[in-house]
């Protein structure tokens, strides 16, 4: 039955290509929210880049269901931490938890009916490169089977707008820097970037039949307080901090797009309030750095030096990421504002005072 499922959206995606034409969509704006009354089912709700959006949405008034499987890609107790603190600042007894797999469409069914929301925002998704070599039907299963059943829900019970996390990965190994949102995105260099690029088919699809707006946002190397302990900022503070060795993919000339997670948040709840036919957004800084210079900085703010190991390049990675910005900051307001030195001295004072003091 899953495997026929699995069928299924393989040929919905492959039409989705009649009729999915990057360029420009629909710069026609339907409208701009931005009122603290909507019911937002947000999905990937415990985890890293959705809690921050949670509470965001929450400071506003907002009312907030949680729909996360607390899996144990990452230590499940870090999720668990993520929303004691939501809890913690919910004054207004506005947000609720439900503990379901985004691939059990019944019980999605009975969330949807049970609640009634009037937007949807996906994050949740199987992240990492390399882990998607080693597990590609995982992945599948997760991104592309659990998006068709949130467009679903969202076609089902009338929802009119649906957001959804994307991927810089889908640009693939591009030599065209800066990346833009027009650019031809058919050479995905992993199964995980695959699949977000099945996944913004698959939303134009169903934006396409059913008509409602749909914004998906391409997000570029995410790092911050309560960061993904997989992901390198993470890795390399951790490291650094203990004083162990770590492994570095390459010379250290790689570069990347780092992100602060303050601002791809508002670039979250901005996707959230301006309803456009369908767009897909770039958020990041637009100011790619190298892994050498990230490390380094990462050595002036926790005062210690890094002991790499330099290996071979990583399976499935590319060597730059750079976000052009334009398109979002023009039709969203985005306006990233957090430089790179100042993100990791949050995230190093996050790290200090609450990762390290919370594992003693």
């Amino acid at each position: 039955m899953i495997r026929t499922r699995y069928y299924l959206l393989s040929i919905i995606v492959l039409l989705a290509y009649a009729f999915y034409t990057m360029p420009h969509f629909g710069a026609h704006q339907l409208e701009v929210q931005g009122s603290s009354n909507e019911k937002i089912l947000l999905t990937g709700g415990a985890g890293f880049i959705g809690s921050h959006v949670a509470e965001a949405l929450l400071d506003r008034g907002d009312r907030v269901i949680i729909v996360d499987n607390l899996s144990d890609y990452y230590d499940p107790e870090l999720k668990r931490r993520n929303l004691e603190n939501i809890a913690h600042q919910d004054k207004n007894h506005h947000v609720c938890f439900y503990r379901t797999d985004i691939t059990d469409l019944e019980s999605l069914r009975a969330i949807f009916e049970n609640e009634q929301p009037t937007i949807v925002c996906h994050l949740a998704a199987c992240a990492g490169i390399s882990p998607s070599i080693k597990d590609p039907e995982l992945y599948i299963k997760n991104n592309i089977l659990g998006t068709f059943n949130l467009l679903e829900m969202t076609r089902t019970f009338g929802i009119k707008h649906f957001v959804f996390a994307s991927s810089s990965s889908v640009y693939g190994a591009s030599n065209k820097i800066p990346f833009e949102e027009c650019d031809i995105v058919d050479k995905p260099c992993s199964p995980y970037a695959a699949t977000k690029r099945a996944c913004e088919l698959l939303a134009y699809t169903y934006h396409h039949l059913y008509r409602f707006s749909c914004n998906g946002l391409r997000f570029f190397t995410v790092y911050g307080p309560r960061g993904r302990p997989d992901m390198a900022p993470f890795k390399f503070m951790d490291a650094i901090y203990k004083g162990v060795p770590i492994n570095q993919h390459g010379d250290g000339s790689s570069m990347r797009d780092y992100t602060y997670i303050d601002d791809i948040v508002d670039g979250v709840v901005k996707a959230i309030d301006h309803r456009f036919s369908f767009e897909i957004f770039n958020l990041g800084r637009g100011e790619p750095v190298s892994l050498k210079d990230f490390v380094k900085l990462i050595e002036m703010v926790v005062h210690k030096d890094a002991h790499i190991i330099e290996i071979e390049n990583q399976a499935g990675d590319v060597y730059a990421t750079h976000a052009s910005i334009n398109k979002a900051k023009v039709m969203l307001g985005f306006e990233p504002k957090i430089s790179l030195y100042e993100g990791i001295k949050c995230m190093y004072q996050w790290y200090a005072n609450e990762y390290i003091c919370g594992k003693k």
